[in-house]
């Protein structure tokens, strides 16, 4: 039967109603009609798509809660990566900070916005209809919580035109957040229930948001701040005042509380109000965050490791609370260095109960004069890692017995010593169980080879039975090996087997991570993998070529010449190449594929973000720095000491049409 004209008429006139007073109340909070007129309309439109349902749309306002509960999260790549934020913790880190901007972009406006402590998130509309969500994951892939994220109210599932058009594509990021009233009342109402109460508003949030069942995520009081974008197609963005005065327009929440600086003593002043209010404000914030307005400056700063050049966070204070040290224990890591760490009587900080807090190292513990049995003041550093902040020594009974660094290791008895130059004490013994126990959790976790069932106390149980005594010899395990360990029986011993083998094929990035090398994360290791494309690259590069590699600095560098001049370590890889685990590299396509370019001199067609990542998308790579593992070197108007470095060592030189042409034009 066919849909009479005037109904189709009525509902497309009821759902842009409805979106418009969902707007007014949740966004603008500006309600203008009573709760029960609302009803009255929300319920015609019901019956309405009940009576005729081909007329029901993903973006009716009835579809919020609509879908059935996911068996799992589909992994959804991000475009462009999310990246974290660099931290400051005083002013005078934030003058360092600032300084280096000015240096790069000359004199740079700032915006400051509330850094909220939530879900980060990534919404795509195309064609002003929501289609795609999903969390910020390790920044590169997330999980998608579409059907979720639907559900929050703030949330429009159509954009508003504006100028009578929508964009044809963006990707707008931002936080989910729990207000503080919301979360109080969510765990009385746990309590109750006799169900476990959430830690804090971020836990609740994520815990809510990351729901198999969207009917769950429903019931509770999300709410959303966006303040960033990836991608954008039909819309121009030049600043971040722009982006936020937009973003409303469109029907987009953004946090009103933000504010244009044009110096640090603005900037400083701002915070400290956000301070002051911190306590006042309806949801939880742990900082400031301080980003470069001006896009085009941002593209100049670009981006380190993991984190853009031109935005901050500048944190407040931890809060912080009062225990008692029970003793100070050394843990072993996976580099043999040894840390002190105290063993508290569990106090909650900033909504998190703490029982260890770490000292650092002896020269930390001997400063603040911690001693076993001390009472303490703890807090939780960038709202993260507890640390102990100092001792009350007023409170001291005359039984606390100070620190002293053992002369050899807790865990395998072997010597304890202080490299010079160093503040860690470290065990020299490279088959320390403690290190090697380390080695294989991080290699064997989530970020890393991913080896499901490879859990904590088997790894204890492998090493401390002689079975596992370095990583690659994960690939030598056989099903009798296995099956006599405890709790372990066939099924598991196969289940295991097979994640171990599956792990063969880790991508080289995974790889590199999960390898461990010292200051080498996610981030890091992708510029890495891209740059190489191979660990027999990799481990024949010198620093000169990693520091040139944009993204990569000196710490970097020299940690991974070091880690592959190690005998161990290259004896190692090689037994993990031998066992078939090389590291998958990205396939190679498109024109300039396997080719590394440099660019010195301004070009005239393109910027130099445009011209990167014009080579990045025709399957090349980008050095920052001229060597001899660049196989090109285009140059534009007015080129630097570059192009003197490329002449020496005989790279080929393109002009900026000859670049055109290589890459199809």
């Amino acid at each position: 039967m066919a849909v009479p004209e005037e109904v189709r008429r009525r509902v497309e006139a009821l759902r842009a109603e409805i979106r418009r007073h969902d707007h007014l109340y949740h966004v603008l909070d500006r309600p203008e009609i009573p709760d029960a007129e609302y009803d009255k309309l929300f319920r015609e439109l019901v019956a309405l798509e009940e009576a005729y349902p081909e007329l029901v749309t993903p973006d009716s306002p009835t579809q919020r809660a609509g879908a059935p509960p996911a068996e799992e999260f589909r992994p959804v790549p991000h475009a462009i990566p999310m990246l974290s934020l660099q931290n400051c913790f005083s002013l005078e880190e934030f003058r360092e900070w600032d300084e280096r901007v000015r240096r790069a972009v000359g004199d740079p406006e700032y915006v400051c916005e509330p850094k909220l402590d939530g879900l980060s998130v990534e919404l795509v509309y195309v064609d002003g209809v929501f289609t795609l969500g999903s969390t910020r994951g390790d920044g590169r892939v997330g999980e998608e919580v579409t059907a979720n994220l639907r559900t929050i109210r703030q949330l429009p599932l159509r954009l508003f035109p504006l100028d009578g058009k929508v964009p044809r594509l963006l990707e707008v990021r931002g936080e989910v957040y729990m207000e503080k009233a919301a979360f109080r009342k969510l765990n009385e109402e746990r309590a109750k229930r006799g169900e476990p109460e959430f830690a804090n508003p971020r836990n609740a949030a994520a815990g809510s948001l990351r729901q198999l069942d969207p009917a769950v995520t429903a019931s509770r009081p999300l709410k959303l701040f966006l303040y960033h974008v990836g991608r954008v197609e039909g819309l121009e963005l030049r600043t971040q005042v722009e982006l936020l005065t937009t973003l409303p327009k469109l029907g987009l929440p953004v946090n009103p509380r933000w504010r244009v600086c044009r110096t640090v003593d603005e900037v400083e002043a701002f915070y400290q109000e956000l301070l002051r209010e911190r306590e006042r404000l309806p949801y939880a914030t742990d900082g400031m965050v301080v980003k470069v307005n001006d896009f085009r400056a941002r593209e100049a700063l670009g981006e380190i490791a993991r984190a853009p050049r031109w935005a901050i966070a500048y944190k407040f204070p931890a809060e912080e609370a009062v225990t008692r040290v029970r003793e100070i224990a050394v843990q072993v890591g996976r580099t043999g260095a040894l840390t002190p760490v105290a063993i508290l009587e569990p106090v909650e900080v900033s909504g998190v109960t703490v029982s260890r807090a770490t000292l650092h190292n002896e020269d930390e513990v001997h400063r603040k004069d911690v001693r076993a049995g001390d009472w303490v003041v703890v807090r939780r550093a960038g709202e993260v890692i507890p640390e102990v902040v100092r001792p009350l020594p007023e409170r001291r009974t005359g039984d606390e017995v100070p620190f002293r660094m053992p002369t050899h290791c807790p865990a395998c008895g072997g010597p304890v010593v202080r490299p010079p130059g160093e503040a860690a004490h470290r065990c020299e013994n490279i088959s320390c169980p403690a290190r090697i126990k380390e080695s294989i959790r991080h290699y064997a976790s989530r970020r890393g080879a991913d080896i499901e069932g490879l859990g904590e106390k088997l790894v204890d149980t492998l090493v401390e039975r002689g079975l596992v005594r370095r990583i690659s010899d994960l690939y030598r395990l056989r099903k009798e090996d296995l099956v006599p360990l405890p709790r372990m029986g066939e099924k598991s011993a196969e289940n295991l087997l097979r994640a171990i083998e599956g792990s063969k094929g880790l991508p080289l990035p995974r790889l590199l991570y999960a390898l461990g090398i010292p200051h080498v994360g996610e981030r890091a290791a992708e510029l890495l993998a891209e740059h190489f494309g191979s660990l027999e690259r990799l481990s024949a590069a010198g620093e000169e070529e990693l520091t040139g590699i944009r993204g990569v600095g000196p710490e970097i560098a020299a940690s991974v010449r070091s880690f592959f001049q190690n005998e161990e370590n290259r004896k190692l890889v090689a037994e993990l190449v031998a066992l078939g685990v090389a590291g998958k590299g990205a396939p190679a396509r498109g024109p300039l594929a396997g080719k590394t370019f440099v660019f010195t001199g301004a070009l005239d067609g393109l910027t130099r973000a445009q011209a990167e990542k014009l080579v990045e998308s025709l399957g090349g790579r980008v050095a920052s720095g001229v060597s001899r593992n660049v196989d090109y070197v285009v140059v534009g108007r007015d080129p630097g000491e570059k192009l003197v470095r490329a002449r020496e060592l005989g790279i080929p030189l393109l002009t900026e049409a000859e670049f055109r042409a290589l890459g199809g034009g």
